[in-house]
């Protein structure tokens, strides 16, 4: 194998494949890239055999082949290489060694066969759309921070997405809950969706979706099955392995029936909370709200650091109500609001709270109190 390429082509394609390679591997060839030269192009491909992604980049392809070497220390040295160089990457005939050199600069690195590298891509998808990667991105980032990280309850470790029915209208809508809050948003369903199976996308592929979708600009393919989905987006292709699990019915954690509405402005309530929780040895602790006719004061208590209070003049003409919230959930909600105001519908102390986006009908957050 021999190719030229320029520095910043590779330096970008590996920047987007090598964060999928876990740092320890009991299994050597997972720390490993593969790299495949054909007519003009490079095809890289990493794998951790839950999360698969390849991308293609131009190239000057002088002699075909391929090979794997590892893949965060080929990052490494193509980083550190001089801007605007040339890389030419090569194999001897037995290709147990590759040499990468741009001017000067040579090294040499240990390869694994390519023949030993792992391919999760083979099987079949029943479902197949198309959608603006601005869409899915909104979808991720508005529920993605409620993802559950307690690995004994896996399936909540992702995101859910699925079709419903809603208003006469077909729905794709992502779902996140830990169990101390839940992040629900929705948008018109594609074409090719209708009857796709409810499906959790893994915690690590929202984060490397996430990552992808913020330099994507045109509309994305997605094809799915209920074991795999494929995201293509652009020149990069990313596969993975769906969690084999039941999401629990969040319908019913939604409250219906909370009459007590508090209307606020977001910036302003955001950065109130953020002040009184800095009393707070961790953001864990509570903040309590204490309602009364057009006026919310928040009060953070710290046994250690003492106590802090703030008042905001709000939009609540209903019975006077004093709920505790972890401060860091309130948080992590309203840097995900898109409108200036904020709506949440209160019950009691200590049933959930609905909280809703008033710039984004299709979204909404369930918060659950603590005791203050």
């Amino acid at each position: 194998m021999r190719i030229l390429i320029e520095r910043s082509n590779l330096l970008k394609t590996l920047a987007h494949v090598h964060r999928v390679v876990e740092r320890r591997n009991t299994i050597p060839i997972l720390s490993n890239v593969l790299l495949r030269t054909d007519e003009g192009v490079l095809r890289l491909k990493a794998t951790d055999l839950d999360l698969e992604i390849t991308e293609s980049v131009p190239a000057e392809a002088e002699q075909p082949g391929g090979t794997t070497v590892p893949a965060h220390l080929l990052y490494d040295i193509v980083r550190k290489l001089p801007e605007g160089s040339e890389v030419r990457l090569s194999t001897g005939s037995d290709n147990a060694q590759m040499t990468v050199s741009a001017g000067r600069v040579n090294f040499r690195l240990q390869c694994l066969p390519e023949a030993d590298f792992p391919d999760i891509t083979a099987g079949t998808f029943s479902h197949s759309f198309q959608m603006p990667a601005a869409d899915l991105l909104r979808l991720i980032e508005r529920t993605q921070f409620a993802i559950s990280t307690e690995e004994t309850r896996y399936y909540l470790n992702g995101i859910f997405l699925h079709t419903l029915e809603s208003v006469g209208e077909l729905r794709l809508r992502a779902v996140a809950t830990d169990g101390h809050r839940l992040a629900r948003a929705e948008i018109a369903a594609p074409n090719g969706s209708e009857g796709m199976p409810g499906i959790i996308i893994p915690r690590k592929t929202v984060g490397e979706l996430q990552k992808l979708l913020g330099d994507a600009e045109d509309t994305i393919s997605v094809e799915l099955s209920d074991s795999k989905i494929r995201f293509t987006i652009g020149p990069v292709v990313l596969t993975s392995k769906l969690i084999d699990g039941t999401f629990p019915d969040y319908q019913r954690v939604i409250p219906q029936n909370n009459d007590k509405a508090l209307t606020l402005d977001r910036q302003s309530f955001s950065a109130a909370v953020d002040r009184v929780s800095t009393i707070s040895s961790e953001r864990g602790r509570a903040v309590k709200l204490a309602l009364g006719s057009g006026q919310l004061t928040l009060t953070v208590n710290s046994p250690d650091a003492g106590t802090a209070t703030e008042e905001l003049a709000v939009g609540y003409d209903s019975d006077d109500l004093e709920i505790g919230f972890n401060a860091r959930y309130l948080l992590d909600i309203a840097g995900q609001l898109a409108g200036e105001e904020t709506v949440f519908m209160l019950a009691d102390p200590g049933s959930p709270t609905l909280i809703r986006d008033q710039s984004d009908e299709g979204t909404l957050y369930v918060l659950m109190p603590m005791r203050v």
